[in-house]
């Protein structure tokens, strides 16, 4: 079966993710876009990220411009997230979330959380430390909410 820790993303800087890196972490997974009303939440997940990172929390953000709402190029989205949201978290070159082009590591969140195509940006999914996804959240659902979840997969013996 496979879990995330199959997967490689592409850091803003070129540099290489190997999510296998991240075996025996949490990691967050969350599809951004900058022009997004739903924007504001880089801010709670960076709380997050800075809150718990010490503990084993990973925030991973996937800009995609699926929904038209991201800015013209990566390193401006990059810009803008640290600029304006002090995001301090990795984020990835800009994704397709849905479609033909749909980054690898999406189509297989999708798959298994079982919830079909991604509606909207700022979907977030929970990923336990063995790599499988613990839970999907909707597009809404606010960074602090997620909390309880996070602190809970954080404290889960480790299944590795």
């Amino acid at each position: 079966m496979k879990t995330i820790y199959d997967y490689q993303e592409t850091e803003m800087s070129g540099k290489p993710i190997n999510l296998s890196d991240y075996q025996g972490k949490v990691v967050l997974i969350v599809n951004t876009a900058s022009k997004c009303g739903l924007a504001p939440q880089l801010e709670g997940l960076e709380k997050l990220y800075k809150k718990y990172k010490d503990e084993g929390l990973v925030v991973l953000g996937l800009p995609s411009n699926q929904f038209h709402q991201e800015l013209g190029t990566d390193q401006e989205a990059d810009d803008y997230c640290r600029i304006h949201y002090g995001v301090t978290f990795p984020m990835t070159k800009r994704v397709a979330v849905n479609g033909d082009d749909e980054d690898p590591l999406f189509a297989h969140l999708k798959e298994e959380s079982g919830h079909g195509k991604i509606k909207w940006n700022y979907t977030k999914f929970l990923v336990g430390k063995d790599g499988t996804l613990i839970h999907r959240f909707a597009p809404i659902t606010k960074p602090e909410s997620m909390e309880e979840a996070i602190y809970t997969a954080l404290n889960q013996k480790n299944v590795l």
